[in-house]
């Protein structure tokens, strides 16, 4: 099975506002980097999508090491998805799973790759996912520059 590195990270002008996401892949000493944006949307919503579209970009089953500095997203993944999807995607309390849309998808796209999530501080001394924010919030600030709203 291939071995593969997903660095994410999701970024947001206002929360909510204009936001984007990035994810670098790497394998075998190649680097892919995707990312995009959304003209409304939360910081944890562009987490997820850096995650989901890391995934997806997998063609085939892979061994996977998901860095993310979101403890939103690795605490979700592996202690809440499983919980929430045998509660009918509702917490403990009753209410609903807020990103359930996202929380599924994440799931779902999961479910062929053998995954290792990791988190990694965010801004800390680690350069790949420095860059992975960097690209996430460039692309922000892009789409905060399309829709009028000032950079935060």
């Amino acid at each position: 099975m291939v071995e593969v590195t997903i660095i994410t990270d999701g970024s947001c002008i206002g929360n909510p506002g204009p936001g984007g996401w990035a994810c670098i892949l790497g394998s075998s000493g190649r680097e892919k980097q995707l990312v995009g944006s959304h003209p409304e949307t939360t910081s944890n919503r562009m987490e997820l999508t850096a995650a989901i579209e890391g995934l997806r970009a997998l063609r085939a089953p892979c061994c996977v090491r998901l860095v993310t500095d979101s403890q939103y997203v690795k605490k979700g993944i592996t202690q809440h998805v499983p919980k929430w999807r045998s509660n009918g995607w509702r917490k403990a309390n009753g209410d609903p799973v807020m990103n359930q849309d996202l929380w599924d998808q994440l799931d779902q796209v999961s479910q062929k790759h053998e995954i290792h999530r990791e988190w990694a501080a965010g801004h800390a001394d680690y350069a790949v996912q420095n860059r992975a924010h960097d690209i996430a919030l460039h692309a922000a600030r892009e789409r905060a520059a399309v829709v009028g709203r000032p950079c935060e």
